[in-house]
């Protein structure tokens, strides 16, 4: 292959992998969005008169990291293909960028 063919290449592999990375970070933010709605339905509900004592901060983060893991293990097969195809195309760019001499790669 030449070396043109191979920066062609390369780029083709870069952007591919820069599209992996976007799903990655789509799934992220899909996840802090059902997050944030969530949150409201996590605070406790002030019923009664206001001398009641202050609501406990660790009820609050209890319930939020447990619907934080279901949320994220309703899409963890998404980002377990995800995170492994980063991790394939990882190594293919580093085994052609290693074949490509130094003065041709970008910066």
């Amino acid at each position: 292959m030449s070396v043109p063919d191979r920066r062609a290449q390369l780029f083709r592999m870069e952007e591919a992998r820069r599209q992996t990375q976007r799903q990655l970070d789509m799934i992220d933010r899909q996840i802090i969005r059902r997050m944030t709605a969530i949150i409201p339905q996590l605070k406790p509900q002030r019923t009664g008169h206001r001398r009641l004592k202050p609501a406990d901060a660790r009820t609050f983060l209890e319930r939020y990291r447990s619907h934080l893991a279901a949320i994220t293990q309703e899409r963890q097969h998404e980002i377990d293909a995800l995170s492994r195809k980063l991790a394939r195309q990882d190594a293919a760019i580093a085994a052609l960028r290693a074949r490509l001499p130094p003065d041709l790669l970008r910066a």
